[in-house]
């Protein structure tokens, strides 16, 4: 576990384990450990501080915080806004899926996508050692509901989008978007996708994106051909960028970035705009394994983000590799399938992290959703259905491997075994 060393206070120490309290140290007290405070100050413990007061304590208004949440986007949008940064000279961090990074170097590995309370306040510390103005996270729908995220005051909140994820964790989909909208109930400044009909927020300092609706930052023109480019208006001025992203879905992620930089620093639109430029994308994000055959592996793994994914390469025909994860939400299984089947010429159904899960139980619960399954190939092997389908592959056909991105293992009961869908799909394409 963690403690943070404090000068000038009657104590030594914050930490947010009561197993690590003793009279030198102060408790942290969360949404998530309340149940240990009786436990801190039986060892000795005398000072319990809640979030905000350990914020002041550790002057962690020295950064500006952008946090950003949505279903799909976050990684991308996120990551986005930390390259457009670093381009214009500013020194951030960033904090997310992927690990945490700071000014162009990799400090931690993966981890949760919003770490506990005291864990983002190390690392807005280590920010602020490392000169840092910018500390950029993302921002779990768990994270805002278990106040993983508590006495931090953010600059700028984002929202990319609210489709259905983590129903295994928030009951109903209702739920879900209660606590994504609970982020953009209070005053601070805000960016909303405009053409998000499941927003709700304050009005207050309220700012907004889009493409379909008029917005404060709105996509006039754009194209989706080489990489994704456009018109963004805001107000008089009218602005063109260039990206070497791909899809429609990465229009909105782009738009947000340019206009949360535009938000939060004195950069111009046009600076922005052109440090967009430069950014190459997210790994394991519409991610080119290989161009000949065109092979693209992709993190989505919800309806909705198989659907934008499968959209952006509707002029093609498409053979997808997919499964679905264990011990996760079971509803979205069928939907899965049904989106994947709608636009795909064959589909190769196979285990994704089963975790605890009968990956055949999982594999049935996907086939639910699909009518036709005379294009159906089902291996629980993942390795065997990557390796089907680009042995049947013919013609100018995309195989489009879906579910885990970058992830380099798959989750077998509680066993992390290496596997990394780029490599495996390299090897294959090497033996033919």
């Amino acid at each position: 576990m963690l403690k943070i060393e404090i000068s000038d206070q009657p104590y030594r120490f914050i930490t947010e384990n009561s197993s690590e309290c003793d009279g030198e140290s102060a408790f942290l007290l969360t949404k998530q450990n309340e149940k240990y405070k009786d436990d801190a100050v039986k060892r000795g413990c005398t000072f319990i501080l809640t979030p905000d007061e350990c914020w002041s304590l550790l002057k962690l208004d020295r950064l500006k915080v952008i946090g950003i949440t949505g279903t799909n986007g976050k990684t991308t949008t996120a990551s986005a806004i930390y390259s457009i940064m670093l381009d214009l000279g500013h020194k951030a961090a960033m904090q997310g899926t992927r690990g945490f990074f700071m000014n162009d170097t990799s400090v931690e590995g993966k981890t949760l996508t919003t770490p506990t309370v005291l864990n983002t306040y190390r690392h807005m510390l280590q920010a602020i050692d490392s000169g840092c103005e910018y500390f950029i996270m993302e921002v779990s729908s768990h994270a805002i509901e278990q106040e993983r995220i508590a006495g931090i005051r953010f600059a700028l909140k984002v929202l990319t989008n609210i489709t259905q994820d983590h129903l295994d964790y928030h009951t109903s989909i209702e739920e879900y978007i209660r606590i994504k909208n609970l982020f953009f109930q209070d005053e601070s400044k805000k960016l909303i996708n405009k053409d998000e009909s499941k927003a709700e927020f304050n009005f207050k300092n309220a700012f907004t994106y889009g493409v379909e609706n008029p917005a404060t930052y709105k996509i006039i023109a754009y194209s989706l051909n080489d990489g994704v480019s456009g018109v963004m208006k805001h107000f008089e001025e009218h602005v063109p960028f260039v990206t070497s992203l791909h899809g429609f879905f990465n229009l909105y992620n782009v738009t947000a970035a340019i206009a949360a930089t535009h938000l939060v620093t004195n950069s111009t639109i046009v600076e922005i705009a052109d440090a967009i430029e430069n950014f190459g994308g997210v790994s394991g994000r519409m991610e080119v394994v290989s161009t000949d055959p065109l092979v693209i592996v992709d993190f989505a793994h919800t309806p909705d983000g198989m659907e934008q994914v499968l959209n952006a390469l509707k002029e093609k025909e498409v053979l997808v590799v997919f499964g679905a994860g264990g011990d996760r939400d079971r509803s979205k299984r069928p939907l899965m399938g049904r989106v994947a089947s709608n636009y795909a010429k064959k589909l190769y159904i196979t285990s994704d992290n089963p975790r605890f899960e009968d990956p055949d139980a999982i594999i049935e619960d996907i086939l639910l959703g699909i009518e036709d399954r005379s294009n159906v190939y089902v291996d629980v092997n993942r390795r065997n259905a990557i390796a089907q389908a680009i042995g049947e592959r013919s013609g100018d056909e995309v195989i489009l491997i879906l579910g885990k991105g970058d992830e380099t293992s798959q989750i077998i009961y509680d066993q992390h075994l290496p596997f990394d869908d780029r490599v495996v799909a390299k090897e294959i394409l090497a033996q033919l």
